[in-house]
């Protein structure tokens, strides 16, 4: 499990693009949004760079939170 903090989600319409981003990386991920915390937990076999470097080019920044 990954969790980033991804402070230029605002909308619906963010949710839409960070899931879409982090499913192009695995299909197979789970993905789930916390919108009013600006966090997106990621469970799967993706490597964490490799899902952030894939937040980037969508245009978000995504900030890997260490529990």
């Amino acid at each position: 499990m990954v969790v980033f903090r991804v402070a230029n989600m605002r909308c619906g319409g963010c949710v839409r693009s960070v899931t879409s981003a982090l499913r192009g990386v695995d299909p197979a991920v789970e993905v789930r949004v916390d919108l009013g915390r600006r966090e997106v937990t990621v469970e799967g076999v993706a490597d964490a760079d490799v899902l952030a470097q894939a937040l980037r080019g969508a245009g978000f920044e995504g900030e890997r939170v260490f529990a």
